[in-house]
């Protein structure tokens, strides 16, 4: 027995989650992030909680770990200046994209400018066919030519992705080796080596984001390690991944592609865990830090799952949480353009300088600053007291503004907060279209230090029924990472058509990727217990553009029944889009395997219901729908289970603010959650 700590580092905060394995208890905490020092963040946690609950590191036996550094890096795009060799006369692969642009209804919607311009991508004299044979072998003289040209042109790193290396590695490897022969100091990311999926834009665009954030990622759990050994804890640390597992800090390393959403997948598992304790069958979460906001779908307390997740201006197509992010968190800065045009976001103040209100040196204004400005925070301090809020510096960034925009600080600050909800709206109206749902129908699970100060303004703009803010929403995605389960995707390309032939291929491709699971898993990662396997195939009719992922059981599998996978590919085509066409001829393009392994979970405290009102703080004036008005003041350690009360109102508490504005009423449910609903639906 011993103690199990979370971690989850944001771009303002770190967030600690820590279960006791004997007595069940969870316990929390929040300190400043330090990009400066990265690692710094954990000792101070480490100490602040031997300090606050008596831990000692040693006693410490497991340690995960979530973080948004990679898609922070990728929103503020600060990451490694990298080139890309691709197969010659491919030059434009990421120019070209999709040829979709970001808003249809705009005629002047530009999609964003690439990861590596033109400039930088670089055409190798080679080529595979469909089927990975060689068409023409490759020509060493032009990687050497295009090493050249990427050394002069600024290079840090080079993505080699060719045509149809998902078939065949040999010309990647080949390309790599005279770059490692060469320019040994530049890191290089193939395409078949870090998801060999078959469509070149979606390969190509995936690898530059694991090539993008590497040095970043790498440096940070290199900081990371050398921090908890320092402070003594003996547990090899584990970092959350994007399909809401767990893997070993050295893999991450290498491997950050699979972690790129690690901070926003862990909100997700954390809010999973809440939705289905609580028996909430539709949620949405909505997971606000400092720096972007995160939002998911939650059928039946299931996380739901996809490839093509949005980072910042991009996609990735790797098997994760289906999370969409944008930049807006509580840290996004709000700005004039050139036009007079008030916009907020994506750049954020991060921890250092922060937001004006925190009064280290920040003097640009917020949305945080812009709650603030209008009497909505600062009547205790926040993050455990690391932050003690200073309005005069708010109301003097969020003027700067006003004065440009002929507003007074009151009307400029709520035009930031409204400004912030209707980005989100629109991201939010992607996201419920490609899942085809109504958001009068969800809940809204707000958490992060910035999701219930924003969330019921979201909910009232999507008409939802209900918030949900769970009793230590600031360091929920912590928690998430505490009770993720070791988890990896294995992934095959096979490309045939469905018949009985290739249904034994089909059984053979998966007991390999099955060996190498169990490999990574047991060898790995370490783990010793029972494991689950879940088998699909991605197919599609013949003709088809694009394909639907199908569950498939073991048992068809292991029988190699190709009736059996066609009629789940049927059932699942008439889920997605209304019918099934049993008599056409079928495509298996590609197979996958998920192992996971289970971690411990810890079990949500109940408290036994005291119906009657909600005893008050205190009262303050406060900015809010336009008018000044009074709200109510509460303090949620105060708050019991079957308590309620009516907005506008303001919850303060160690980890965030809970803002309710006029027209919603709370009620405290039995395991101390927030249940928040319009009064008409009260």
């Amino acid at each position: 027995m011993g103690y199990r700590v979370g971690v989850d580092i944001g771009g303002s905060f770190t967030d600690f989650a820590v279960f006791d394995e004997a007595t069940q208890r969870l316990e929390s905490l929040k300190v400043f992030s330090r990009p400066d020092e990265p690692g710094a963040e954990v000792l101070q946690g480490i100490r602040l909680i031997g300090e606050r609950y008596g831990i000692a590191p040693e006693e410490i036996s497991y340690f995960t770990h979530g973080t948004t550094v990679g898609v922070n890096t990728v929103i503020q795009r600060k990451g490694l200046r990298l080139a890309l060799f691709t197969t010659e006369h491919f030059r434009d692969v990421l120019e070209l994209a999709r040829l979709k642009i970001p808003n249809m209804y705009s005629l002047l919607s530009k999609r964003p400018q690439p990861l590596i311009t033109r400039d930088r991508v670089f055409g190798i004299a080679e080529r595979l066919a469909a089927d990975g044979s060689v068409e023409q072998p490759i020509d060493p003289t032009s990687v050497e030519a295009a090493l050249e040209g990427a050394r002069a042109s600024g290079a840090e790193g080079i993505v080699i992705a060719f045509l149809h290396a998902y078939r065949n590695p040999a010309h990647e490897l080949a390309a790599k080796a005279v770059v490692e022969k060469l320019a040994p100091e530049l890191p290089v990311f193939c395409s078949s080596q870090t998801w060999p999926i078959i469509r070149e834009y979606e390969r190509t665009i995936t690898t530059v984001i694991g090539g993008y954030v590497q040095p970043r990622v790498a440096h940070y759990l290199t900081s990371l390690q050398a921090a908890l050994r320092q402070v003594g804890i003996a547990a090899d640390p584990r970092l959350t991944k994007s399909n809401g597992g767990v893997m070993t800090a050295e893999q991450g390393k290498s491997d950050c592609v699979q972690m790129i959403l690690s901070g926003t997948a862990s909100g997700v598992i954390g809010a999973s865990y809440i939705a289905q304790a609580c028996g909430i069958p539709r949620c949405m979460s909505l997971d606000i830090g400092g720096t972007s906001a995160d939002m998911a779908l939650i059928l039946d307390g299931q996380p739901q799952y996809g490839v093509g997740e949005r980072i910042g201006d991009f996609h990735i197509f790797i098997p994760s949480v289906a999370v969409s992010s944008i930049g807006e968190g509580g840290g996004s800065i709000a700005w004039v353009d050139p036009l007079g045009v008030l916009k907020v976001g994506p750049e954020s103040a991060g921890s250092r300088p922060g937001p004006a209100c925190y009064g280290r040196g920040g003097t640009r204004a917020t949305i945080t600053d812009a709650f603030v400005a209008c009497g909505l925070i600062g009547f205790s301090a926040l993050g455990y007291a690391s932050v003690t809020v200073d309005r005069d510096r708010a109301r003097a960034a969020v003027g700067e503004l006003g004065e440009k925009l002929g507003r007074s600080v009151e009307q400029t600050a709520e035009a930031i907060i409204r400004i912030a909800v209707s980005g989100m709206y629109a991201d939010v109206s992607a996201l419920v279209s490609r899942f085809g749902i109504d958001p009068r129908e969800f809940a809204c699970l707000a958490f992060g230090g910035a999701g219930p100060m924003l969330g019921c303004f979201l909910a009232r703009s999507l008409g939802m029924r209900e918030v949900v803010v769970p009793p230590t929403p600031g360091v929920l995605s912590a928690l998430g990472g505490l009770i993720a389960d070791i988890k990896n995707d294995f992934i095959a390309t096979l490309y045939l058509d469905l018949d009985a032939a290739a249904a034994e291929t089909v059984r053979d491709s998966f007991a390999g990727l099955e060996a190498r699971a169990v490999a990574w898993l047991r060898h790995d990662q370490g783990y010793d217990g029972a494991y689950g396997l879940t088998y699909s195939a991605e197919l599609r009719y013949r003709g088809q553009s694009f394909e639907v992922d199908t569950p498939l059981d073991a048992a068809t599998v292991t029988a190699a029944d190709a009736a059996g996978i066609a009629e789940a590919f049927h059932r699942a085509h008439e889920r997605v889009y209304g019918h099934a066409d049993r008599g056409a001829r079928l495509q298996l393009i590609a197979i996958r395997l998920v192992i996971s392994g289970a971690t411990a979970k810890p079990a949500l405290p109940r408290q036994l219901r005291e119906p009657g009102p909600a005893r008050e703080a205190g009262r303050a004036t406060v900015w809010i729908d336009g008018a000044s008005r009074s709200a109510a003041l509460f303090h949620r350690p105060d708050l019991r289970a079957g308590q309620s009360f009516r907005g506008p109102a303001i919850v303060t508490q160690d980890d965030c603010t809970t803002i309710l504005p006029p027209g919603f009423c709370a009620e405290v449910d039995e395991f101390t959650n927030l249940r928040i609903v319009p009064e008409a639906a009260g």
